[in-house]
């Protein structure tokens, strides 16, 4: 049950109504009509701009419309009072039994906060895609949960989503891997080698290196890399796609399909897509201005192939294949979202690391362009992440030579706090984590004070079945909840009711982050509750002899832990039944 839906719904019938009595004109656009939060909550439970969106269109004076839309309201039964504010807004305070109501909701529907936003909706979430050349860094990381608890989100608002890894296999990187790999298989017969600068040196290749000894021998041996390069490039690219595969399982992270950039080159569908987009006038033989800025010394204006990004939004026309004929990286790219609009994909979304900030309007044009603006294209950028322990920055790992992986961060502090941690930022914003403060048992700490909540409810439950007191789902939803009626209860329904609009609009926002916000304020309510009973015993959720009120309360703070279990769900963190 979405209360803020069903209250809308209540505010257009009054509408209605008023159309039908000929206080407001007929057809009249209602869409622009929300009811929300107020922004004061002193002001009420919710508020609805109304008579505000509808006076221009209507010709009637905001305030006159308010006042009428008040009286009608006020005769509703869920209603409790309706005052007009201002120039005509529309405060609303509710009836407890409106609250009393979302806590049954919460035990009794096991769909309770999911939407139907995405119904009948294909959506892919592209997100980590990192070159198959080590272990995930910090930065994936974040990308990567990012991108999960994304994936996560829009299922659960109802989109079919598909979760796509794409391999960065096509490019000069997978040789420099695999003359790096080379360079540990000479090791690994116990010969020194001179490492070249813009090699990876880091010491996971080590194990690479004598796998391809025990499988070669020494074959490879003193041969020039015309013998070897490309076998041992599909090799370490293997190996680095195993190594990631781990690494991603680490954060309980799994894909549904992984695509291969290398798979694109001799398909044809490079090919194919920039004829798609010739077939539109869009691609044409041209030469670019210089550079913005200092002009690189070796820069000339050459004639090149171009795509005239720039008829879709981009700031300049990019070259899809150079002078010599050879495809720029930006042309597999094109091809590769081609392959996803003809896969029948409703959206796209592509999650990049800030450094891909200026692949974002030329990637919305080639999309756009593909697709004749039917598919939409999201890409969001991820900020950096700053490692600190205890203030200090943390030092790099000898294992990857030049960065901090993905499995030094989740080893200093596990999946659930890797994860939780990473959305607490908006995803455009830094994030500072910091290895000791993320562990520390404080309000101040989110994902401790989160899961909690969470764990403290289980231990009134545990302690309510200790005293023969029945705490199953189904007996606490036909319970009589009139009693829960003192503000402090009533505060932390409101905050329930408020989260299946909250999915919606993470939702609709591509927004995930907001998952974690709201469960930090549920959970604040929840824990204010618990020390309100600390001075007012009539607050305790496990009232001695009294088993009627004792199951009342212990549904509205078992509704709170069904809420968390599914937040936590959605950002792909498994909920505390107990703190250690």
């Amino acid at each position: 049950m979405n209360l803020f839906a069903d209250m809308r719904g209540r505010v257009l019938a009054c509408l209605d109504q008023m159309v039908a009595e000929g206080a407001l004109p007929p057809d009249l656009n209602m869409d622009a009509v929300a009811v929300e939060p107020p922004r004061d909550a002193a002001h009420g439970d919710m508020a609805t701009n109304a008579a505000m969106v509808l006076a221009k269109p209507a010709g009637k004076n905001p305030r006159a419309i308010a006042d009428a839309l008040a009286l009608k309201l006020a005769a509703d039964d869920m209603v409790a009072s309706a005052d007009v504010a201002g120039p005509g807004f529309l405060n609303m305070r509710l009836v407890p039994a409106a609250w009393q109501g979302i806590v049954k909701s919460a035990l009794g529907d096991a769909t309770f906060g999911r939407s139907t936003l995405g119904q009948g909706k294909r959506m892919m979430v592209e997100y980590v895609s990192a070159n198959p050349t080590g272990p995930l860094h910090v930065g994936h990381t974040r990308g990567a949960v990012f991108g999960d608890a994304l994936a996560s989100l829009l299922d659960y608002a109802g989109y079919d989503v598909t979760r796509e890894y794409y391999i960065n296999d096509g490019g000069a990187q997978v040789d420099v891997l695999a003359r790096s790999v080379y360079l540990r298989y000479v090791e690994a017969h116990d010969l020194s080698v001179d490492w070249p600068e813009g090699s990876y040196p880091g010491d996971y290749l080590i194990p690479v290196g004598e796998a391809l000894k025990d499988k070669v021998g020494d074959a490879f041996l003193d041969k020039g890399e015309q013998f070897w390069l490309e076998e041992v490039r599909e090799f370490a690219t293997e190996a680095m796609m195993t190594l990631i595969r781990e690494d991603l399982a680490q954060l309980n992270i799994e894909m549904d399909s992984f695509y291969s950039e290398k798979s694109l080159y001799g398909s044809g569908l490079i090919e194919k897509a920039i004829a798609e987009l010739d077939a539109k006038g869009l691609i044409y033989r041209g030469t670019l201005e210089p550079p913005k800025g200092k002009v690189p010394e070796d820069w000339e204006p050459r004639e090149q192939t171009l795509f005239r990004s720039t008829a879709h939004g981009d700031d300049v026309d990019r070259p899809v294949q150079k002078s010599d004929g050879a495809w720029t990286y930006f042309a597999p790219d094109i091809a590769y979202h081609y392959d996803k609009v003809q896969r029948g994909f409703d959206m796209l979304i592509d999650v990049f690391g800030a450094d891909h900030g200026g692949y974002v309007k030329r990637m919305k044009a080639a999309v756009s362009a593909l697709s004749d603006g039917k598919v939409p294209l999201d890409i969001k950028l991820t900020q950096l992440v700053k490692l600190y322990k205890n203030g200090e920055p943390f030092k790099m790992s000898k294992r990857a030579g030049t960065f901090i992986t993905l499995r030094d961060v989740v080893d200093e502090v596990g999946p659930d706090v890797t994860r939780f941690h990473m959305l607490t930022r908006k995803n455009d914003a830094p994030l500072d984590f910091d290895f000791a403060k993320v562990l520390e048992q404080s309000k101040d700490n989110p994902v401790f004070y989160v899961q909690y909540a969470h764990a403290r409810v289980n231990s009134v439950l545990r302690k309510a079945v200790d005293a023969g007191v029945a705490v199953d789902d189904a007996t606490l939803a036909a319970v009589n909840l009139s009693g829960l009626t003192h503000e402090a209860e009533l505060a932390v329904a409101r905050k329930i009711a408020e989260w299946p609009r909250l999915v919606e609009i993470a939702a609709k926002g591509h927004e995930p982050h907001r998952i974690a916000f709201y469960l930090y304020d549920l959970a604040s309510d929840f824990h204010a509750l618990w020390n309100r009973g600390n001075d007012d015993p009539s607050l305790r959720f496990l009232q001695e002899g009294d088993s009627d009120t004792t199951q009342a309360k212990i549904a509205l703070i078992r509704a709170v832990a069904i809420v968390i279990s599914h937040g936590l769900g959605i950002l792909g963190v498994t909920p505390a039944e107990e703190m250690r």
